[in-house]
């Protein structure tokens, strides 16, 4: 999310998570958020910081400025970095680009220091492709960590979705498909695919 009037609409929707990318090569960069933008945040909607290869500095600055606590890694961060956050009493997301198949030793090496796991489909370069990687990889998942599920979701996939029966499974990353516009959400799209998962 980056933009002010999109974002009070999205809330009305009460998501469980808001996203914001932190990370400048990003399209849905949203450096030009102001912090008073999100200053009266609804309750019970829980802001994620989105950065790729951020410092450490630069994470927990960003964050104490947009009155953050929840933050994806979606870069090359390694275990030790994770662990450091989460004792600074963050959240910890970290994603995991996925391609052929799910590499489950390297997930393995993140089990202690993060809370949940962001699956994307892997691409060149860092954030979404827009395009799902094969979900039937997802039986194989053994880490008990919950997990989101991100890449190339869409309004149609719903009933797939529903009928995944992974007790993993924690949240779904809704982003490019209920777009108009990078950054700019589809509301009714949204609203409709919200309601469905819901009920």
């Amino acid at each position: 999310m980056r933009e002010p009037g999109n974002i009070q609409e999205v809330s009305g929707l009460k998501p469980d998570y808001m996203g914001f990318i932190f990370y400048p090569g990003s399209k849905r960069y949203c450096g030009r958020l102001s912090p008073s933008d999100l200053k009266d945040f609804p309750d019970g909607i829980q802001k994620v910081a989105v950065f790729v290869n951020a410092s450490r500095e630069e994470i927990l600055s960003t964050c104490k400025a947009y009155s953050i606590s929840i933050i994806q890694l979606h870069g090359d961060e390694p275990p030790a970095f994770c662990r450091s956050f989460m004792e600074e009493g963050f959240q910890v997301i970290k994603a995991f680009r996925v391609g052929q198949q799910l590499d489950m030793e390297e997930m393995e090496r993140f089990a202690e220091v993060c809370d949940f796991i962001l699956f994307d489909t892997s691409g060149e370069g860092f954030g979404g492709t827009g395009k799902k990687f094969d979900w039937e990889q997802l039986k194989d998942y053994r880490s008990q960590l919950p997990f989101f599920l991100s890449g190339g979701i869409e309004p149609a996939d719903a009933d797939r979705i529903m009928d995944m029966d992974i007790p993993q499974l924690y949240a779904l990353d809704l982003n490019s498909r209920f777009e108009i516009k990078p950054g700019l959400k589809n509301i009714e799209e949204l609203e409709n695919f919200i309601r469905k998962i819901r009920t």
